[in-house]
């Protein structure tokens, strides 16, 4: 058995290497590329979206170090309606459940059912609110808590840029150089604000308050957690910015400056920065949303989104943001597709299993390296995230699998990338509604991603549209 998990390991490790250009040895020279590139990213309005640029195989890879037997059966794209029919039929996804599988390697779609319906995605949203943050703003681009001070030093204030995974360090490297700063002014005592107007509009997500999800506001310290979590539902305070504010009144006093009890508002106009904290870059930022698939990350990382569009950075803004990067992409929207959130918690999110599909083959597409965290973030099967106890150790699909998982009451989601029997890349999505409960749907789900796995399936293509 330790000899089989180990081959299994090298497999995956091997196949994640070869399959595409993302692994993390590749990151800076990717950015550097990306960088230097013209008009990556930019506006694409031509009549019909062109299909991301193939990406390398790896049946290299994958025959050195025995991959999951290919099937014979499963030896084209004719065979997948007979292959993933039967699975997609399963009464655990509900009565009409849709799905797409794209080969990266070809640019094109081989598998489709109700491809192109909109149906409630979940989770699974998740790939496109990091598509598009990663568009907008870049893989490098850090997310700031900065500290104003007016012209005498006398009043600072504590300006949230919106990084709900600032922590007491942060929040004490800030302390530290904000008193290093008033110290060398002789100013020992101050008045503190509080500025979040970064956001604007209802800090509580349309579902209420919840476990799953803090109040969305610019300022926070461990997304507004009281139990010490970093992933996960969790209790969540009340007054997230508040209680910010005041343990860095704590931590000035610990470095001997005393503030007064800390005030929301804007900074006043004319203050200076006069110290700063950066968040982890985007890059990070969205492989921990997708991995643990953080709703706090989401909605901020969808706001962020929305400031570097120029639109308002609330839940309307952020979500035709989101829409605005990935038309820039050159990505179609189907009939009814619409985004609500950036999180997915919102009933009335609406994709396709064709759009999911195309984002993930975007993210693989050598041209766009920016994207790349996008995959790198996907749960892998039976090691990470949200994926971590699904799959097993004799699944065809365990770390080869990786995919971002989406769930809610009656609804049930799987959109990721696998590695089939000929070494191409697949991207697919499973979405289903009306589903019986969330065991029953996991399984197949998994079973329909498993069988791809085993399947040398990219011959025979059809065009990317679809059936």
């Amino acid at each position: 058995m330790a000899g089989a998990t180990a081959v299994g390991l090298a497999v995956a490790a091997g196949a994640v290497a070869a399959a595409g250009p993302w692994d993390s040895g590749q990151r800076t020279a990717e950015r550097d590329r990306s960088a230097v590139r013209s008009g990556t990213g930019g506006a694409h309005h031509a009549p019909a979206p062109p299909a991301p640029a193939p990406a390398p195989s790896a049946r290299g890879v994958l025959a050195a170090l025995g991959a999951p037997a290919h099937d014979p059966a499963a030896s084209s794209a004719t065979a997948l309606p007979q292959l993933l029919g039967p699975l997609l039929a399963s009464s655990g996804l509900g009565p009409r459940p849709a799905a797409a599988v794209y080969d990266t390697a070809t640019g094109r779609q081989i598998y489709g059912e109700r491809a192109d319906t909109a149906m409630t995605p979940a989770s699974t949203i998740k790939i496109a609110t990091a598509v598009a943050a990663l568009s907008a703003l870049g893989p490098d681009h850090r997310i700031p808590t900065t500290v104003a001070a007016t012209a005498d030093a006398r009043a600072l204030t504590l300006v949230g840029g919106g990084d709900p995974t600032l922590g007491t360090d942060g929040l004490r490297a800030l302390a530290d150089t904000t008193a290093r700063a008033l110290r060398a002014r002789g100013v020992t005592q101050v008045a503190l604000g509080y500025d979040t107007s970064r956001y604007s509009g209802p800090e509580l997500h349309p579902i209420g308050p919840n476990e799953n999800l803090a109040r969305v506001v610019a300022l926070m310290t461990d997304e507004g957690r009281t139990d010490g979590s970093d992933s996960g539902p969790a209790p969540r305070t009340g007054d997230p910015a508040g209680d910010t504010a005041r343990t860095f009144v704590s931590l000035l006093a610990e470095r001997g400056v005393t503030a007064s009890t800390p005030r929301p508002g804007r900074a006043p106009d004319g203050a200076a920065e006069l110290a700063r904290t950066l968040s982890a870059p985007l890059s990070d930022l969205v492989e921990r949303m997708l991995t643990n698939s953080d709703n706090d990350l989401a909605e901020a990382l969808a706001r962020q989104t929305a400031i570097a569009g120029g639109r308002p950075a609330d839940f309307a803004g952020a979500a035709s943001a989101v829409a605005d990067r990935l038309a820039a992409l050159g990505l179609p929207q189907s009939a009814g597709v619409h985004f609500a959130d950036g999180s997915g918690l919102d009933r009335d999110d609406r994709v396709t299993a064709q759009l999911l599909t195309l984002l993930l083959a975007r993210a693989a597409d050598p041209g766009h390296p920016e994207l790349r965290p996008v995959l790198t973030g996907l749960p892998v099967a039976g090691f990470t995230g949200t994926l971590r106890a699904r799959y097993g150790a004799a699944s065809a699909g365990t770390g080869l699998v990786r995919a971002k998982t989406g769930t809610l009451s009656g609804v049930n989601a799987l959109a990721g990338t696998v590695v089939d029997a000929d070494g191409h890349l697949l991207a697919f999505a499973f979405l289903a509604s009306d589903t019986p409960g969330p065991d029953a749907a996991q399984r197949a789900l998994d079973r329909l991603a498993e069988r791809l796995a085993t399947c040398g399936c990219h011959g025979g293509p059809t065009p990317a549209g679809g059936p």
